[in-house]
């Protein structure tokens, strides 16, 4: 199947020492040397598995934050709200806002 799809052959000459550096990092990324280096020059950020893990913690991170939200927010509208219910609300959206950033500086920085 994948010979259909990738038709042409390329031959590449690497020096031992690029060769060596080739095998580590796709071997890193959990891929063949030939997937690594597509991943390379189609250069999407969203093909990396360190971003696709990264922005899975992120999506569970942020649902367990809404779910608090949600809680706080209930309370709220059923007059059982409280000044600890703010500074949990407070400490949850300073929660979410620093972990959207480290996300961001993350996939920033790969």
């Amino acid at each position: 199947m994948a010979d259909s799809i990738h038709s042409v052959r390329k031959t590449l000459r690497l020096m031992p020492g690029e060769a060596k550096e080739l095998s580590e990092k796709a071997a890193a990324a959990g891929m063949c040397e030939a997937d690594y280096l597509r991943l390379l020059i189609t250069q999407k950020p969203s093909d990396y598995p360190e971003i696709r893990i990264l922005l899975k913690e992120l999506i569970n991170e942020v649902n367990a934050i809404g779910n608090n939200i949600n809680q706080i927010t209930r309370n709220y509208n059923s007059k059982l709200y409280r000044m600890e219910d703010r500074e949990l609300l407070c400490a949850c959206m300073k929660k979410l806002n620093m972990t959207v950033r480290e996300a961001a500086d993350k996939i920033g920085s790969m």
